[in-house]
């Protein structure tokens, strides 16, 4: 029995071309591959040794210079602002007796996490300032942070105004959300999975500041905090805690070592801080002590660093 002849089929996408693939659960393990090969080799092109990882709050924005006026984010991350009734008592709320206790409370609260802003802005400066007089041929204690508004913007801020790169490690998140400007273009990420940016922040980090932050701080602290204390990373981390006031009103260390469910001399992987004075000088004596024993007098380059490929040609006949 004949059938038609069936039509000329259109030629197949390439598998690395393919989305239906790519984007599907047999593709995961590329998707993975994806997110550590591409940060790698970014890395390498822009001359990073290592960084020193800024976290914290990312709801609250700073002082804004337009208005003026202090704005709570609707949810870490998010590029919307939360509820009016959520959000800080405006000056006129509060002349006018209009403001909520819950308007007060926050009011005052944002008062302090404008603070912290501020001094992450200056921690970031001074650091960056202070490392691009390091000798060697590479960016060394590059300011890192989640990417997004509040602390991190600040961190990658303060670098910014000091003439030196910084790092963007933002997530991919369900609602509306940007990258802060002040991150280097070549070094703003995005990541589909918070392991694979969790490597991304542990892998390179010679430093960790933890500024008064939510769940994401916590987590991000406790993650290198017991990474060190486990002796699973091949170098010596400086952690500094950041605003001693915040933090022991929020977890009670001593208390964890007073209760046998951490070592007393677990309590020494950390250091409270409260000034960014005080700060620069703890990061800096400890990224010294353990990290500039090979230290060379070389600039760095103004060119981005050649990949293998470009060094030793290609390996095999190109193809086409």
């Amino acid at each position: 029995m004949s059938r038609p002849k069936p039509e000329r089929l259109e030629r197949a996408p390439l598998a690395y071309e393919n989305s239906q693939f790519i984007d599907s659960p047999d593709g995961r393990l590329f998707r993975m591959m994806a997110e550590y090969s591409e940060p790698m080799a970014r890395f390498r092109r822009q001359r990073i040794e290592d960084t020193v990882v800024f976290f914290g709050s990312a709801r609250f924005r700073a002082l804004d210079e337009a208005n003026e006026a202090l704005e709570l984010l609707e949810n870490t991350g998010s590029a919307n602002p939360a509820p009016p009734a959520e959000q800080p008592a405006r000056p006129e709320e509060v002349e006018s007796g209009e403001a909520s206790e819950v308007k007060l409370m926050l009011a005052e609260s944002a008062v302090e996490m404008a603070r912290y802003y501020e001094d992450a802005r200056k921690l970031a400066y001074m650091l960056t300032t202070w490392s691009k007089t390091l000798p060697g041929r590479r960016h060394r204690f590059v300011v890192t942070s989640g990417g997004g508004p509040g602390i991190m913007e600040a961190a990658n801020r303060g670098a910014y105004e000091a003439g030196g790169k910084s790092i963007g490690l933002n997530i991919k998140l369900p609602f509306e959300q940007l990258p802060n400007p002040y991150i280097t273009p070549e070094l703003n990420f995005e990541f589909h999975y918070f392991f694979m940016r969790k490597y991304w922040f542990a892998y390179l980090a010679k430093a960790l500041v933890v500024f008064p932050g939510g769940f994401g701080t916590l987590d991000e602290m406790f993650e290198l905090l017991t990474l060190s204390q486990t002796n699973k990373l091949a170098k010596k981390i400086t952690i500094l805690i950041y605003g001693p006031d915040y933090w022991k009103n929020v977890i009670n260390l001593d208390l964890l070592a007073q209760k046998g469910a951490i070592a007393m001399k677990d309590r020494d992987l950390f250091q409270y801080v409260d000034t960014p004075e005080e700060a620069f000088e703890v990061l800096k004596a400890g990224l010294l002590e353990h990290h500039m024993e090979h230290g060379r007098g070389e600039a760095i380059p103004e060119t981005p660093e050649l990949s293998a490929q470009e060094i030793l040609g290609p390996d095999i006949a190109k193809t086409r």
